[in-house]
């Protein structure tokens, strides 16, 4: 036959990328995993031709064998250079002419696009087979592509009655599971979540178009909305839902017609104030709204949405944040020698703190030192020294007051790094002491100077993870590394796979939060701040340790732990992409070999086969503690097409990757899959946890900042400001959004209007102030303003220097009489001085009426900028008496000399007086003040910083070089002799 069949592939292998060829193609070709040649070609190993003659093309004529080797070299190149993950022909023909492709299908990494983004062009990515594309669906991809944070919407059934609003991506498919399992996969109508800290107006955007799609269509039975998430880690709870909260008055009539009743449960940083906001939009719009926290488990609002258990009439309401923060013991202090040795000294018995005494932190060192692409069982001790890459000091603040509330000695942080700035110090507190932290431009000179460290929290971005990781694993002192960054490309993390296991570092993510081991070294913003920290009871070591792909999981695993055992001993969140850095297997092992760890923890997902190695440990006896294990993502099987968790790994390629294939696997194999009650009963009734007594953590102060947040402190604010507002979505002009400026085209002037006044001034005065700007701009390089920033420019000096020399001019004798101007005609006009009489007291009194006289124009030679004002003025201005006033002044003065005109400044002070006074925007009041308070001399130094700009690039344009003034035209007046 000359139909062929290939296929190339990376979705299910770390270690390379596997080539399948048959040498029969077409629609009958069957199972080609059994009968295909396959070839494994190694992270950054090359493919060549002798490789594909020899492995994969054994069936295939020697006349059509160099042709097809050469074929298949060059796609496999075209593959890894595009990214590819999956591609597969079939068939393809060979001929005496060539080879034509008759039908392909293939897909692409799509975070690879920072990379690919020249080669692909613009890709459209279609929906899932069977699925039809919704644009709602694409109008919140197109959000999630303009965010930092990750926002995904999936409709199922756009008529159903079950909606759902869920933080963070593991916990959107255990909301999902839950509500299958509840019968509710026929009335689901979106998969979703929210995570990564989105902004209020994000949140907005995302919860608005929620609620549109479920005000559509009305359900005979009503509907439910359920808002959940686990206990989040980093994001303020609060800020997210007063998102949710806006959208939910938006649409409040909508969601009472639709008879639609909400459900919520949160945990986090503030949640306890955003559950009060929840609940006050409840109250107030008449919508059935039932909030709940940590004290609920975190599914059990979908069995109260779905009519499965009874909702509580008031729900035990959990202490208010800071309340964790203040040592309630009758001790201020517990004394630090008790508290170490709670925590870590070696007892010779089954206490829970085997696993954290000084004999394992040296086996550490001597694996790393005798075998050293060995990697180390005992990742973390209360000697872990840090570097943090990234400016991260919200987290590098928490993991101080981390390592202050375990009682270490030492913060775990000795140094950041941070190439976008110099060497320089950042300045942290050590519970109630500031201390300074190094942060460093280059990682060698850290590296250097801190040889103790072992451990590198990577912060960098998607786009630069890669190159800090690889370079990280340079130093042979590093044994850890936790990758944070989400979307690095599969690709570049198998190489980073590759690279770590020969140099026995161990890597935890990308895409994670971290992880953390109670008592002694946290990753970041793991384990949410101190609230939950001190509720979690993670300041002390237990006897249970967990690995778990989600990090928000992970927080919520923390919670139950310290509910129903002793406590976490460690907790580890690989991360969600299909490639994580380690393995559930390499941690449970880790856990197997430690012995303070009591019973290991696992909550795998869909995809991936990771979970069947755990089967296989237990079967082999090489794991023996009891292993609760749970596979989320069980409704995936129930749903008609397929669905795109919010983990990049979470999808199932083949059968035996479904979550409810890897439990069953896992039941049968012996792990408790997964009656947690089961367990606890167990582990204490047969004494395998011997729970230890516990000692109060000392006291950490909470921040300032976070204080304030939480609305328990209030202090005097050091400015205020009443003209714009830049904290919220959107930059505020004095009431006014940035956005409806341009809607109005309120232009310049507007702008002007609403900085300066506080008003929307009439469409005429913005005009008229944009004409004060134009005709004020320049006058030439002659004046002294720029006169003198033409010789800064040419003396080399920047342009902010330059502009300031020749605004330091501006004043009585040069352009500043606008102030002058006004103030001196509106006190005459308004003490009833006649003109003459005017005139004729400035002349007593020997002052110079200000806005009056020109150097070069005179009545015969008028100023035009004058005329063009004085015609709109007259034209659009409801009164003009102080300007009328000013042209009787001028009258009398030209007729004794005719340079004595109304000049432009003068012009400017009247009119603009003329313009507050009758534009019906101030009382007088407030129209005298504006003048006093120097308003006016605003103008001329905002339009004339115009002309001085002009004059500084014109300058650097020219060339310009050193100004000096010519000796003659300076008169040297000195004394003819001098005498001693």
């Amino acid at each position: 036959s000359r139909n062929k069949y290939i296929t190339s592939q990376t979705n299910e292998y770390r270690e390379g990328s596997h080539v399948l060829f048959h040498h029969e193609g077409g629609v009958d070709v069957g199972d080609v995993d059994t009968k295909a040649q396959r070839l494994l070609v190694g992270i950054d190993e090359k493919l060549t031709e002798d490789m594909v003659t020899q492995q994969l093309l054994v069936h295939v004529t020697d006349e059509k064998k160099e042709v097809l080797a050469s074929f298949i070299v060059g796609l496999f190149n075209l593959y890894e250079d595009l990214y590819f993950t999956y591609l597969e022909i079939n068939p393809l023909v060979v001929t005496k002419e060539g080879v034509y492709i008759l039908d392909m299908a293939a897909k692409i990494d799509a975070t690879a696009d920072y990379i690919c983004k020249p080669k692909w062009g613009d890709v459209v990515f279609p929906p899932p087979f069977g699925r039809e594309a919704y644009p709602e669906e694409a109008y919140i991809a197109d959000l999630d592509a303009k965010s930092g944070a990750s926002l995904k919407l999936t409709l199922l059934n756009p008529r159903g009655r079950i909606w759902t609003m869920v933080a963070g991506g593991g916990a959107s498919v255990v909301y999902s599971d839950t509500i299958c399992d509840l019968g509710g996969v026929d009335e689901l109508a979106n998969y979703g979540e929210y995570s990564g800290a989105p902004s209020e107006q994000q949140t907005y955007d995302y919860a608005k178009t929620i609620l549109s799609l479920m005000t559509n269509e009305k359900h005979p039975d009503g509907k439910v909305l359920i808002i959940g998430g686990s206990i989040a880690n980093f994001t303020n709870v609060a800020a997210t839902f007063k998102g949710i909260v806006r959208a939910i008055k938006d649409y409040q009539g909508p969601l009472k017609e639709h008879e639609v009743t909400i459900f919520v449960r949160r945990g986090g940083p503030n949640y306890q104030e955003g559950l009060r906001v929840m609940g006050e939009v409840g109250k107030t719009t008449g919508i059935p709204i039932h909030v709940f926290g940590t004290e609920t488990h975190m599914t059990a609002i979908v069995g109260m949405a779905l009519g499965h258990r009874p909702i509580p009439n008031q729900p035990p309401v959990a202490a208010h944040t800071a309340n964790f923060l203040l040592n309630t013991s009758a001790s201020a202090a517990t004394p630090a020698r008790t508290r170490n040795t709670s925590f870590c000294e070696h007892k010779l018995s089954t206490s829970v703190t085997d696993g954290m005494t000084p004999t394992a932190v040296e086996f550490k060192s001597n694996v790393c030192l005798s075998t050293p692409l060995a990697k180390a069982t005992t990742l973390f001790s209360r000697q872990t020294k840090a570097i943090v890459w990234g400016m991260q000091t919200r987290a590098v603040q928490g993991m101080m007051d981390f390592d202050y509330v375990c009682s270490r000695e030492e913060p775990s942080v000795v140094a950041m790094i941070y190439p976008f700035t110099g060497d320089h110090k950042q300045k942290f507190y050590w519970g109630h002491k500031e201390i300074l932290l190094p942060v460093y431009k280059n990682m060698a000179d850290a590296m250097k100077k801190h040889p103790d460290v072992d451990v590198l929290i990577n912060f960098a971005s998607l786009r630069s993870a890669f190159d800090s990781t690889m370079e990280t694993m340079q130093y042979p002192q590093i044994h850890t590394i936790a990758i944070i960054a989400e979307g690095i490309p599969e690709a570049l993390t198998r190489k980073l796979i590759k690279t770590s296991d020969e140099k026995g570092v161990t890597i935890i993510g990308p895409a994670t939060v971290g992880g953390i081991k109670p008592g002694c070294f946290k990753i970041g913003n793991t384990g949410g701040m101190l609230d939950n920290i001190l509720a979690s009871k993670l300041y002390r070591p237990g006897s249970v340790a967990y690995v778990s792909r989600s990090g928000g999981m992970s927080n919520e695993l923390n919670n139950i732990i310290s509910h129903t055992t002793d406590g976490v001993f460690e907790g580890v969140a690989i991360g969600g992409d299909r490639f994580p850095g380690s393995t559930f297997m390499e941690h449970v092992l880790r856990y197997q070999d430690t012995p303070g760890v009591k019973m290991i923890v696992v909550l795998g997902e869909i995809g991936g086969t990771e979970e069947y190695n755990i089967c296989q440990g237990i079967a082999d006896g090489r794991i023996t503690k009891p292993v609760v294990c749970w596979c989320i993502g069980t409704c995936a099987t129930m749903f008609s097409s397929e669905v795109q968790f919010g983990h990049a790994g979470a999808c199932a390629n083949q059968a035996s990757e479904t979550a409810v294939a890897k439990n069953q696997a896992l039941r049968e194999a012996g792990a408790f899959v997964p009656n947690i009650t089961e367990i606890r009963s167990i582990l204490f009734k047969g004494r395998i946890i011997v729970p230890a007594q516990e000692v109060p953590p000392p006291t950490v102060p909470m921040d300032y900042s976070w204080a304030r947040e939480l609305g328990l402190i209030r202090k005097p604010a050091s400015f205020m400001t009443s003209i714009c507002d830049e904290r919220g979505q959107e930059l505020i002009y004095a009431g006014m959004p940035i956005t409806e400026v341009f809607k109005e085209e309120m232009g310049l002037g507007g702008v002007l209007g609403l900085l300066w006044f506080q008003r929307r001034l009439p469409r005429y005065a913005c005009h008229f102030i944009e004409m004060c700007l134009m005709v004020t701009a320049d006058h030439g390089p002659a004046v002294s303003g720029a006169h003198n920033t033409i010789v800064c420019a040419r003396a080399g000096k920047d342009l902010v220097s330059s502009l300031t020399s020749g605004l330091l001019t501006i004043g009585d004798r040069f352009g500043g009489a606008l102030d002058a101007a006004a103030k001196q005609f509106s006190k005459a006009f308004d003490s009833g001085l006649l003109p003459m009489e005017f005139v004729n007291k400035m002349k007593k009194d020997g002052v110079l009426i200000m806005g009056i006289g020109h150097r070069v124009k005179s009545i015969n030679n008028p100023d035009m900028r004058v005329q063009i004002l004085k015609d709109f003025v007259k034209q659009h201005f409801p009164s003009t008496q102080l300007l009328d006033y000013a042209l009787e002044v001028e009258k009398i003065t030209t007729s004794k000399k005719p340079n004595l005109i109304l000049n432009v400044d003068g012009f400017i002070g009247v009119a603009f007086v003329d313009l507050l006074r009758t534009c019906g925007g101030f009382t007088r009041d407030e129209a005298d003040e504006f003048v006093e308070i120097g308003t006016l001399n605003g103008i001329f130094v905002l339009g004339r910083s115009i002309g001085f700009i002009g004059h500084y690039l014109d300058q650097k344009r020219l060339k310009q070089g050193l100004y000096r003034h010519p000796w003659d035209d300076i008169s040297y007046v000195l004394p003819e002799h001098m005498s001693m």
